[in-house]
């Protein structure tokens, strides 16, 4: 997979520029708030649907203007893709080879990406939100039925609130039995695909972390499993604890149990990389996750996705970054840096200079 163009107009601080990217790595470098970040941003955003870095759609509008649009023309496996969004205040428009997007989760699945900038630490140092938020968009890139699950969940999820919070409470006690079951429907879907996956990135991530470190660190990562087994067993299990919790559910006023409760252990030589990995660690853990995230799209898609690199080698010291770049071999990488010179390391890269929102190549 590699983005072979593309087109920016009123993105973020871009006006109209055109971008041409090659195999191999490229290497977008320019000073600080140029506009390096929201190149990478806008391919990341084509290939899921979302921003790493916002949650509204209206803030990639560049500012004075009433709309956005972002263009890539790809090529992957079976050949070239077109992709475009066209965003205004209200509504969003995708297209895929001329033809449009109505839902969601057609725009997964066509560009596979992996993004990393030191925002990622968050996956090790802040809270379960974030863990989860890996997974979700992670998988979900690989996988149709779980989007539309976890979609479908979340909505469900939403309407048992909602009735917990009804002071009727006969009505909630009749009620939820119905919900729950369509609740965990879906849960057993998520909560499946979400050991299926971290039982591929554990022994991944804890070799290229070992590399990394040169066997000094082993980095362990594993769900926590209160629902394991088959999807139906899962369902099972989910639906009895619902059944069993009512009054506490009332009482707290929200669902307390399900897979939107679901954390990963990180361990560190058997140490809990939460609460006690360094700054240093929490950076090569974080990467280590990243790097195993590109080879599990590898296996499960059967080509390489495109690797997003945003500002991470001013977070690595020069052993790192050369075992970093050494890994970038035989994948597209886009890299985001203030000096290009400084990531060369003799290899040859695709140099584009960035300059208060135009190219300068």
């Amino acid at each position: 997979m590699r983005i072979k163009n593309l087109i920016l107009k009123n993105f973020r601080n871009y006006e109209n520029e055109s971008i041409d990217f090659t195999d191999g790595l490229n290497v977008l470098f320019g000073r600080n708030a140029q506009g390096k970040t929201n190149c990478a941003e806008a391919v990341f955003y084509l290939c899921t649907g979302t921003s790493p870095r916002c949650r509204r759609d209206k803030q990639l509008i560049r500012h004075g203007e009433s709309f956005a649009e972002i263009s890539a023309v790809a090529e992957g496996l079976y050949g070239d893709i077109t992709i475009s969004a066209r965003i205004s205040e209200n509504s969003r428009e995708v297209r895929l080879n001329g033809n449009k997007i109505t839902r969601n989760a057609d725009i997964l699945g066509n560009l596979f990406s992996v993004f990393f900038s030191p925002h990622e630490l968050r996956l090790i140092q802040d809270g379960p939100d974030d863990r989860r938020r890996f997974l979700n968009v992670s998988i979900s890139q690989l996988s149709k039925p779980y989007y539309v699950a976890l979609s479908r969940y979340n909505k469900i999820l939403e309407q048992r609130n909602n009735l917990l919070k009804n002071r009727d409470t006969s009505l909630v006690f009749d009620t939820l039995p119905v919900w729950d079951e369509q609740l965990c429907k879906y849960a057993a879907v998520i909560a499946y695909k979400r050991a299926e996956f971290c039982s591929m990135l554990s022994p991944i991530a804890r070799d290229i972390h070992s590399e990394l470190t040169e066997g000094a660190e082993e980095l362990a990562i594993s769900p926590e499993r209160k629902y394991s087994g088959e999807e139906k067993d899962i369902a099972q299990k989910l639906f009895k604890d619902l059944s069993n919790n009512y009054d506490r559910d009332i009482r707290l006023g929200y669902t307390a149990s399900g897979p939107h409760r679901d954390d990963l252990d990180i361990t560190i030589n058997g140490v809990d990389a939460k609460a006690f990995a360094s700054q240093g660690q929490t950076r090569t853990i974080a990467l280590s996750i990243k790097l195993a995230e590109v080879e599990i799209f590898k296996k499960m898609s059967g080509e390489y996705p495109v690797l997003i690199l945003d500002d991470v080698m001013s977070e690595l010291d020069l052993p790192r970054r050369k075992k970093l770049v050494a890994r970038t071999g035989g994948l597209q990488t886009i890299l985001t840096c203030t000096h290009a010179e400084r990531v060369l390391y003799g290899k040859a890269v695709n140099k584009i200079r960035v300059e208060g929102g135009k190219i300068k190549t």
